[in-house]
């Protein structure tokens, strides 16, 4: 058996792109098969294919502050420039939050679909009805819903249940939920504008207006989850903005461009509300703050104004004197100034407090209302409440580990050790004054006590009255102010292009590149296959291989024994295969004149291993030489698996191993064939020690007894791959002849033949090419002209009984020409 004989791959020859080339060639219908299976499968790719489109629209980022006031007097705060402001913009754009609430207002995580030929397609507003659901209520999602109209007033709702137990949410608190429903189909019947109530759904129907129902009509609604539809939109949507430019390109991809044109509208409207509410806050805020001061002075006012009344009534005092309205006058404004730094310190001892004891920074009220103008106070305050707002829009889009979080608390933590500083030395600025005016304040009650008793008490009386009016007045003053800043106030949001429908850039791919595609994948493929098994192939498949191969000349090359039996001289004389065994025969006399032998030769015929042709050649070669009128012997000396018996149709039960033990004569070993001039002496049994056998004298005496009969004597020996037998044969033949089977024989098995043959042990050897086939699938020709006679197509025509005759219409068609010449 081949696995018997270990083939050793050194001598194996390069790659070749020849062979590689015409293996590939071979498999053109399988090519043809991919190329028809991948066209097929494109075309069905391309017309399920849905296309995907994208729409944008341009913002521009603006600074509008506030003109109606000075930045010493204004309520607003500036976010840090344009530059800030984009960044803040773009990650607001891209925040969960924010898709959250575009998500919310457009309600887009419900669906109307409508069943196309390969899939349910969105139709969005082209849906005849819209289902209002109950927000606060548990709806089904993830399953389409299906809608039938029955006549202009009613409908069926069909729902397929896989288990049961499905998943609904509240799209309110966005709480999901699992409900009990029955398995299977689903359906009940209901009329337009009637409440559906059942455990996984509520809500109602209605028919959109000027829209007519078609009985039978059937369409689906399909309720999403909203953190997934929020994701998907969230991931759908760029933001590009190029440097130094505060435009703002937002794109966003689907498969419906109505869906396209009103979530970026609606992605810019709630973009521009929630700045303008952002920036509006400083001015709530600091509107908040006032009315509480407010209410709390307008108590003291009321309280002061009845005080006052009530003194001037009872004491008949309705106006005091020249001296007494001045000292009222200094003593007045001196109150006022005390009262507005009194005002600014405890404005400072709230922000000192705020600052200390809060982690967020947005709701600090405005310096403003409190008299403020310190330059410092007003731009650090500014400063911080912009990056307090900016760390809160990253907080919905960013990880709190993040770089930019710990970077934007060090620049917050910074700020507020400044103005911690600033408010410090304010504050002591501040004292001083407070000491001079109460040092004022002292030596005009010095002179206030010298007046008379009632017009003290009255002054005293007049003095709060004025006072908390005059606090009250600066609260309204400020409070006019804020309304006024928050009405006037305006989006830093302009829309330069809003979204619309046209123009809609189509995301999907060239459809007919998928073709070219299928063109290499189906060429790539047997290429593949070819490369890997030329690559990994180590048989012979032409006789090239073998003159690459071995030293060791070619005698002949056999094609095909397309018999049943290996009897094809005999059977088929004027067959190529019997051409090439006629110049064999040719070559072989050749050779023997050459080395001027005489009387018989001998001729002995082996090969690797079994399979490889080696007993056809032997019987055939025996043939050509017993037709030539040679007396030739065929001597079967593969004792462990006799052949020859089988084609003569002879017995093999004595053979040359009863001669060689002595057991019969060679007279009665020797059998007649039907062949004239050709006898053949079979195996016999198979002893138990064929190679003992095969080099006794017993042997010599044999062929030399068989020399002095016959002139050609045939030796078919065992394969010199598997056992040493053949070996010990040498010394008794003229010449040797070794077998190579095409498709068969492995590359590394003629190592050890050539070994032999270049070490000269073996002499007088040469090559036998058998079944060869040019029409086989790597497409060698064998053109080297040996003229051994196996010729094919038309040089043949007439000379070999085995040459195919055209048949068809290419045989009809060379008729019609030839009777026509």
């Amino acid at each position: 058996m081949i696995e018997e004989f270990e083939v050793s791959e050194s001598s194996a020859s390069s790659f070749d792109i020849k062979k590689f080339l015409f293996r590939a060639l071979s498999y053109w219908k399988f090519f043809l098969l991919l190329l028809a299976l991948g066209v097929f499968y494109v075309y069905q790719k391309n017309i399920r294919e849905e296309f995907s489109y994208r729409l944008g629209t341009k913002i521009s980022i603006e600074d509008d502050s506030n003109p109606l006031f000075t930045s010493n007097a204004s309520l607003t705060f500036n976010w840090g420039g344009v530059t800030s402001k984009i960044q803040t913009m773009i990650v607001t754009l891209k925040s969960r939050s924010h898709h959250e609430k575009v998500v919310e207002r457009t309600e887009f995580y419900k669906s109307y679909l409508k069943q196309g030929r390969f899939r349910k397609q969105d139709i969005y507003k082209a849906a005849p009805f819209r289902f209002n659901h109950d927000y606060n209520f548990p709806q089904l999602i993830n399953v389409p819903i299906k809608v039938t109209f029955l006549d202009a007033h009613s409908f069926e709702l069909e729902i397929d249940f896989q288990s049961t137990v499905a998943t609904t949410q509240n799209y309110i608190s966005k709480v999901l939920s699992r409900v009990d429903v029955p398995v299977g189909v689903f359906k009940k019947q209901f009329k337009f504008d009637e409440p559906i109530n059942l455990p996984f759904l509520k809500g109602v129907i209605k028919l959109q207006e000027n829209r007519n129902v078609i009985s039978g009509e059937t369409y689906f609604v399909q309720l999403g989850s909203f953190d997934s539809v929020v994701a998907s939109y969230q991931g759908r949507t760029s933001i590009v903005n190029s440097k130094s430019s505060p435009i703002l390109d937002i794109t966003l991809i689907d498969k419906n461009t109505e869906k396209i044109v009103d979530y970026l509208n609606m992605l810019v409207t709630v973009l521009s509300e929630d700045q303008l509410n952002r920036k509006n806050q400083y001015a709530t805020n600091a509107i908040d703050f006032i009315d509480e001061q407010i209410s709390r002075v307008k108590g003291e006012l009321s309280d002061n104004a009845e005080a006052l009344n009530n003194y001037r009534k009872k004491n008949k005092i309705f106006s005091l004197d020249e001296e007494s309205v001045l000292l009222n006058e200094k003593l007045t404004k001196l109150d006022a100034e005390k009262d507005e730094i009194n005002r600014q310190l405890n404005y400072y001892s709230n922000l000192k407090n705020y600052l200390l004891s809060s982690s967020s920074f947005t709701d600090i009220p405005a310096p403003s209302i409190a008299g403020i103008a310190d330059a410092n106070i007003l731009n650090n305050v500014s400063k911080i409440n912009e990056l307090s707002v900016q760390k809160s829009k990253l907080q919905y889009s960013v990880r709190s580990d993040a770089s930019v979080f710990n970077d934007l608390n060090r620049q917050i933590e910074g700020l507020k050790n400044v103005l911690l500083e600033n408010i410090s030395a304010a504050a002591n600025g501040l004292k001083r004054e407070l000491k001079t005016v109460n040092g004022n304040l002292s030596k005009v009650e010095n002179q206030f006590s010298k007046l008379p008793e009632d017009q003290q008490q009255l002054i005293t009386i007049e003095r709060q009255y004025t006072l908390s009016e005059q606090t009250y007045n600066v609260f309204l003053a400020k409070r006019g102010e804020a309304e006024i800043i928050k009405a006037s106030n305006v989006s830093d949001i302009l829309i330069i292009d809003s979204a619309k429908n046209t123009g809609a850039q189509v995301l999907g791919r060239n459809l007919n590149v998928r073709y070219v595609f299928a063109f290499f994948v189906a060429l790539i493929i047997p290429l593949l296959i070819a490369f890997v098994l030329t690559f990994l192939d180590n048989n012979i498949h032409s006789p090239m291989d073998v003159e690459q191969l071995s030293s060791i000349p070619i005698l002949g090359v056999v094609g095909k024994n397309i018999l049943d039996n290996n009897l094809v001289v005999h059977r088929k004389p004027k067959s190529a295969v019997a051409e090439a065994f006629r110049a064999i025969r040719s070559n072989l006399q050749y050779f023997y004149k050459s080395q001027d032998l005489k009387g018989a030769k001998t001729l002995l015929v082996t090969s690797s291993v079994s399979g490889e042709g080696k007993t056809f050649c032997s019987i055939n070669v025996a043939t050509v030489f017993a037709l030539s009128g040679k007396k030739t012997i065929l001597l079967g000396l593969d004792l462990r698996k006799p052949k020859i018996f089988g084609d003569f149709k002879i017995k093999n039960n004595i053979g040359v191993v009863n001669y060689l033990i002595g057991q019969e004569s060679l007279e009665s070993v020797i059998q007649k064939t039907d062949i004239e001039h050709l006898d053949v002496i079979t195996s016999g049994p198979i002893p138990p020690n064929p190679s003992e056998l095969l080099i006794n004298d017993k042997l010599r005496e044999l062929i030399s007894t068989l020399k002095t009969k016959y002139d050609y004597i045939i030796l078919d020996t065992p394969p010199v791959g598997l056992v040493a037998d053949a070996l010990e044969l040498l010394e008794y033949v003229d010449a040797s002849l070794y077998v190579v089977r095409q498709d068969y024989t492995k590359k590394g098995m003629l190592n050890f033949i050539n070994e032999k043959y270049k070490s000269k042990q073996i002499k007088n050897i040469s090559l036998i090419y058998n079944g060869y086939d040019q029409k086989a699938k790597y497409g060698y020709g064998y053109g080297y002209g040996y003229g051994y006679g196996y010729g094919y197509g038309n040089y043949a025509n007439g000379y070999h009984d085995d040459t195919k005759q055209k048949t068809g219409l290419l045989k009809s068609v060379k008729s019609l020409f030839k009777k026509n010449s």
